[in-house]
């Protein structure tokens, strides 16, 4: 039943995702689909993958700074490398902290991280990520509180300048607890330590970097007709995000279209899911591709290894 319970909860969120999306896109033809990839100039598909080697390279330094943080050295490239491949396919294949520990442990576990070493770092790149989406939520809101009106009742999205206010002030408290060196925090047998200073300021700056750039790969390809601009474009893409990654579909198929057609009124429903087609071809299929040679890569070389 254990086993059952992840793949059920992502089928039954695309389900419910595929449903809600049929009725935003059912006056929609495929011409007009194409008509609007089409539209999209050589100009803003070099943009999109030059965000998206951003974005990567920001994912990398979730990892590099988990590893500054447990104070274990490992050469930058397999960093480079795991990152990327256990990126590539947590997206895509959904639960992605399952996933991705998985990855990791498989990775790093061979270049002699103990299973409890994997497991803080797994939980340190998910917290930075966690830290990226509450910052710039926060700037968001202070910005645009009037974000959460564009859905309706699609989502439990309630925005207010207060809520961006208290998500700012509770991130400049965990940058100055790492600063005054506070002591641990207990919460039954866990025991959180602070990070020092540099390892919080590389948090401050990789987690809202690699979703700007992520966002960035949707807004150069979207058209400037109806396009109410990047800040509004990050909000929608910070909530459609993390409704993915809760929904544990793979690759948040449906979850993301459905939350981007809802929260752009304004724009035409091909134009959006042009723009998202060429997000899932550049952040998620492409490097999905480059990622399953190196795992079997991976694998063959321990394989050898271990028969030596």
């Amino acid at each position: 039943m254990k086993k059952l319970i992840w793949p059920s909860i992502s089928l039954v969120a695309v389900l419910f995702s595929a449903w809600l999306l049929y009725g935003e896109l059912r006056t929609m033809s495929l011409e007009s689909l194409w008509e609007s990839l089409q539209a999209i100039s050589l100009r803003d598909w070099v943009l999109a993958v030059g965000a998206t080697l951003l974005a990567y390279a920001a994912l990398a330094g979730y990892d590099h700074i988990a590893l500054l943080h447990l104070q274990r050295k490992v050469n930058w490239r397999f960093v480079a490398l795991c990152s990327f491949t256990t990126y590539a396919l947590s997206h895509n294949i959904g639960a992605s902290v399952l996933s991705g520990s998985a990855v990791r442990y498989r990775a790093y576990s061979s270049q002699g991280l103990s299973g409890g070493e994997v497991g803080l770092l797994v939980a340190f790149c998910s917290f930075t990520f966690g830290l990226g989406v509450a910052l710039l939520t926060g700037i968001v809101l202070v910005i645009e509180p009037e974000l959460g009106e564009r859905f309706g009742d699609l989502l439990p999205v309630e925005a207010s300048t207060f809520a961006g206010v208290l998500l700012l002030v509770l991130i400049a408290l965990y940058l100055f607890g790492s600063i005054l060196r506070l002591p641990q925090v207990r919460i039954w047998r866990l025991r959180l330590e602070y990070p020092r200073p540099a390892i919080v300021l590389r948090q401050l700056i990789i987690g809202p970097m690699e979703l700007l750039a992520a966002t960035a790969i949707i807004y150069f390809v979207l058209p400037e007709a109806g396009n109410p601009g990047f800040i509004v474009v990050l909000g929608i893409f910070l909530i459609s995000f993390s409704a993915a990654l809760l929904s544990h579909a793979p690759g948040g198929i449906g979850v993301l279209e459905l939350v981007f057609i809802v929260g752009l009124p304004e724009m035409a429903p091909e134009d959006v899911l042009a723009a998202l087609l060429v997000f899932r071809l550049l952040y998620l299929i492409i490097p999905l591709a480059a990622a399953l040679p190196v795992v079997l890569g991976f694998e063959h070389s321990q394989l050898a290894h271990s028969k030596r």
